[in-house]
């Protein structure tokens, strides 16, 4: 069942629109909550008093609707469901979603939302074959997106062949699955994140600029995926994800302690920035300006949070992911690390200030294999990790 759930579901415009309507009244039968989101095409299939009627919610249609941001931004609107569900997800909209288009109200929430996304493809079995649409379908399949159908039959062209929209009990069970039996249920997985804080003396520390926005994302989508989280943060910015187990840590001994107290794990992801040295004896009162001049700080060398979980030889997990910040020659170093460190996968990113990605928004990056490269373009930190999840799910398989 479904009690608690909160669906959004965005409906495209095709002639299966009109089944989206039974869908909303099977989802709300099993206790979801549905709010419907309705694009201009779905509008000359479905009318809008339709479907708040079903979904007793209110519906939304405009982008620039001032009363609607007002009331509930687009942004929060994207994440206030714990699923996003596109049926019918036309021709249209999937070549959108798999450019990365926002030029409606639809197309923007499937860009802001960190939830994950399922899909029901409608459309003429010319359409659903041709190699634009089946690229594209690849493209979302590999950021994560799940699809239910389309499926095979007569289609109201007259035609006949793959196509058709799932039938609404199909894409609820399809829901169901999402929800309550992700590819990761049953697995562990540990992620670290944020910067860490050393001590100088107890108001001055040694920090850098993580803001912890990509590992609190990753968390997120792991745990949509099905997966039980650790989340082992340092002192972020990025409020902690919802549903998953958060232990907070100051410094990089912390850290390496609250990892090894949550192993064992079937795979662990190391986004956590942590500083690579420490002062020595911090001083338990506030360094004062005197007389002697500058203080002189000792230095000693953190522990190698990796490197010590990728090289355990009992209880490592099945999965290594380790990050690389680098600012000169990020492939080389990068490669040099995952073998240095001896993890499976490192996602590698060019963090010179030029770039804006440590502590922004976005980030693009390179994940390294032991026999393969690939570079990944520029795109937000939900949509890196939402790849990131995918690829650990498959992974874990």
């Amino acid at each position: 069942m479904l009690a608690g759930k909160h669906v959004l579901l965005i409906i495209g415009g095709g002639i299966a629109a009109f089944k989206s309507l039974d869908l909303i009244r099977r989802l709300r039968e099993r206790g979801a909550t549905v709010t419907p989101v309705l694009t201009k095409a779905a509008e000359e299939f479905v009318t809008p008093l339709s479907a708040s009627a079903l979904a007793a919610q209110k519906v939304y249609r405009d982008l620039f609707d001032l009363t609607d941001e007002a009331e509930m931004g687009h942004i929060e609107l994207s994440r206030a469901a714990d699923l996003v569900v596109v049926a019918p997800a036309t021709a249209d909209l999937m070549a959108k979603m798999a450019g990365g288009h926002a030029n409606d109200l639809a197309s923007t929430l499937l860009m802001a939302t960190d939830k994950r996304v399922l899909v029901a493809p409608a459309m003429n079995v010319r359409m659903w074959e041709h190699p634009a649409t089946q690229r594209n379908a690849a493209t979302l399949k590999s950021d994560g997106i799940l699809f239910v159908g389309p499926d095979e039959g007569d289609m109201a062209c007259g035609e006949y062949g793959p196509g058709r929209m799932s039938e609404p009990l199909v894409i609820v069970a399809a829901v169901e699955d999402a929800l309550l039996d992700g590819p990761l249920k049953g697995k562990h997985v540990l992620v670290t994140s944020g910067p860490t804080h050393e001590p100088i003396d107890p108001v001055r520390y040694i920090a850098n600029r993580s803001s912890g926005a990509q590992g609190t994302a990753i968390a997120r989508s792991l745990s949509a995926l099905g997966a039980r989280v650790t989340f082992v943060t340092g002192p972020a910015d990025a409020p902690p994800p919802a549903g998953v187990d958060v232990v907070k840590v100051q410094t990089a001994r912390e850290m390496l302690e609250a990892v090894q107290n949550a192993l064992p794990a079937d795979a662990a992801v190391f986004a956590a920035a942590v500083a690579d040295w420490r002062v020595t004896t911090a001083s338990d009162s506030k360094i004062k300006k005197g007389k002697d001049g500058t203080p002189s700080l000792e230095f000693a060398e953190n522990p190698d949070i990796l490197a010590t979980v990728s090289q355990m030889k009992k209880g490592r997990p099945g999965l290594v992911v380790g990050f690389a910040a680098e600012t000169d020659d990020v492939i080389a170093n990068a490669t040099a690390k995952r073998k240095r460190k001896g993890c499976d996968w490192i996602v590698a990113n060019d963090v010179s200030p030029s770039t804006g990605i440590m502590g922004g928004s976005e980030n693009a990056v390179t994940v390294i294999e032991e026999a393969d490269v690939e570079e990944w373009p520029r795109m937000s930190k939900s949509q890196v990790a939402s790849r990131i999840a995918a690829r650990i799910s498959e992974a874990l398989k």
